[in-house]
Formats: structure tokens, C-alpha cells, sequence
């Protein structure tokens, strides 16, 4: 095993010990504060107000992404699935996961926020959906003026984006990272249609340790709660095995340096890898040591950003 690395992680942990834990999903992780379970109780007492229910998932964790005590609290409420981020999935898998939700009787649709495809796609499905509703109300003589929606998403899916987009303009605040809306807020998307927004609320307890990870290596779970360099390493891992050629482009390696990585151990050859990174971006210390947080820091910006390319981590089995 790569010795260094461990012996290095074994340190940390040391020095640590009276500090908050911050290794991965096998301990107590503090990802589901107060607040995620306020805005829980919320959405149900909210629910009470709603005609459609906008789920929104990140396109590379479909499955990952989807909170599952979600499906237990919307129960009947008509539904639209949205996968966001598509700009930064594999676009034949992203139609496999549209196909699979579609099976499941969901309507779904692609999205990508940040440059507004699929916008009026949603808009005019939002109408859709409740037209045979709308009619039946005209039909008894009550005119229903408005179509009240509610967006759901857990931390970092997009969802202020995706409302900046419905609304064409900046109504909501958006940030990088996981838990910048606080407050739930009443915004107008159409001359008929009302959206409520909802802070992104998580789940107590990932029972799959693959869950956890997808949800760090796409900053829903924040950063400051989670050893940066054991999830940057496990995330290298899974790239270095399905999405060779992207590292290989993204960090210009040579085959000489690829062959070079090449050890007994799997993951002696992971810890290879990102020592090469770090020193091809320059994350050296006093002695010629890789620094291995701002390494890990590296690794996860280029895959969050969509440097590496399209990457999707979950695919239909």
C-alpha cells in the first residue's frame, strides 16, 4: 500500500482526535444540522399549497442525487423530474437515465441551467401537466388562475440557477457551494405559474457508502466536514479506471508517465498519479513534497468545473 499516504492520514487522525470527525461515510458526519430538518418539516406543511412538485437531480448522480425521503413526503403530488448539470454528463448515458425514469412512469426532462436549455421545455410541461385539472375546474365554473409549483433538490443541484432561468433574472441568491438558499421564497416564473423555492435538505443517514461519495465529489455534502484528500483520491480512483483519456487530456501525461504509475498495488498506483498531478500544477512544498490538500483541491475543482470533460458516475444497470 502506499505507505507515505497512509502514514500521512494516520497523523492527521491523530492530531485530530479531540476535533470534529471528518472521515468519509463508516463515522458520524454532521451532514444533516437542524436546519435540514426544519426545512423538511416545512416542504410537508408547504406541500399543502402545491400543484406540481419539480425534482431536480444532478445528471451525473441521478440515482445518487434523489433524496429518498422525498418519494415518501410528495406521495401523490404530480411530479417532473428534472436532471441538471447536463452540460457536464455523458449525453448518451443522460438519455439512458431519462428512458429509466420514464419507465418509472416520471415525466423527465434535460436541463442545463446555467445556459438555459430545456427551460421552455419545463414551462410549457409545467402547463401540461395540469391542463386535464384546469379543465376539470373550468367545467364546475371555478377558474384557476395559478399554477403553484415547488422546487426540490438536495444541496447543489442548481436550484437557484434553474429559477434564475425560469424567472430571466437574478431573483434568487446562487453560490457554489451547498446550503446558500436559506429561506424558502414565493417567485413568479410565468404569467400563471408560481414557484416556491426550498433550501437543498439531505437525509440522515447514507445507508451506501457510494452514495456519500457521489455527494462529495459533487460538493453537496461541504467540504469542511470531509477529509478533502481521501475524497479527491477515491474519486481519482474511479476516473483513472473509467475516464482514463480525460485525465490523460486534462493533465497532459505522457504514456512514459502513464506506464510509470504501474506498482503491485492499486492504490500505491492512485497515490502515484496524484503526486504527478500535483507536481505538474505546481502544489509543491519547501523540500519537493506534493502539498496533497491543494492537490486534492485541484482534482476536485477540474472535475466539478467540467475540466475534465463529461463524466457521469452512475449509469443504468
Amino acid at each position: 500500500m502506499a505507505k507515505d499516504m497512509y502514514q500521512k492520514r494516520a497523523e492527521r487522525k491523530d492530531k485530530k482526535l479531540d476535533e470534529k470527525d471528518k472521515s468519509l461515510p463508516s463515522t458520524n458526519i454532521n451532514w444533516y444540522p437542524g436546519h435540514m430538518l426544519k426545512t423538511k418539516r416545512q416542504i410537508i406543511e408547504d406541500l399543502k399549497l402545491i400543484d406540481i412538485v419539480i425534482e431536480i437531480l444532478d445528471a451525473r448522480i441521478p440515482i445518487s442525487s434523489r433524496n429518498p425521503d422525498m418519494k415518501q413526503i410528495i406521495q401523490n403530488k404530480k411530479t417532473i423530474i428534472i436532471l441538471n448539470k447536463s452540460d457536464l454528463a455523458v449525453e448518451s448515458e443522460t438519455k439512458k437515465w431519462i428512458e429509466y425514469y420514464k419507465q418509472k412512469g416520471m415525466i423527465t426532462l434535460v436541463v442545463d441551467a446555467n445556459l438555459g436549455k430545456g427551460i421552455k421545455e419545463l414551462l410549457k410541461q409545467i402547463e401540461e401537466v395540469m391542463l386535464q385539472d384546469m379543465k376539470k375546474a373550468a367545467e364546475k365554473g371555478r377558474i384557476r388562475k395559478n399554477i403553484r409549483v415547488m422546487i426540490l433538490g438536495i444541496p447543489n443541484v442548481g436550484k437557484s440557477s434553474l429559477i434564475n432561468r425560469l424567472c430571466n433574472k437574478k431573483s434568487t441568491i446562487v453560490g457554489n457551494r451547498p446550503g446558500v438558499t436559506k429561506q424558502k421564497q414565493w417567485v413568479r416564473i410565468a404569467n400563471n405559474i408560481e414557484l416556491l423555492d426550498t433550501p437543498g435538505v439531505l437525509w440522515p443517514k447514507f445507508q451506501d457508502e457510494n452514495v456519500a461519495l457521489n455527494l462529495s465529489y459533487t460538493g453537496s455534502i461541504k467540504d469542511e466536514i470531509l477529509d478533502i484528500t481521501e475524497v479527491a483520491f477515491k474519486l481519482l480512483k474511479y476516473l483513472y479506471k473509467n475516464y482514463q483519456i480525460s485525465l490523460i487530456n486534462r493533465y497532459n501525461f505522457t504514456q512514459e508517465e502513464i506506464q510509470s504509475l504501474a506498482t503491485q498495488y492499486e492504490d500505491d498506483e492512485i497515490y502515484n498519479l496524484m503526486k504527478l498531478i500535483g507536481k505538474k500544477r505546481g502544489a509543491v512544498v519547501t523540500g519537493g513534497e506534493i502539498d496533497e490538500e491543494k492537490t486534492a483541491n485541484i482534482i476536485l475543482s477540474d472535475f466539478r468545473s467540467g475540466k475534465l470533460g463529461r463524466i457521469t458516475l452512475e449509469r443504468v444497470r
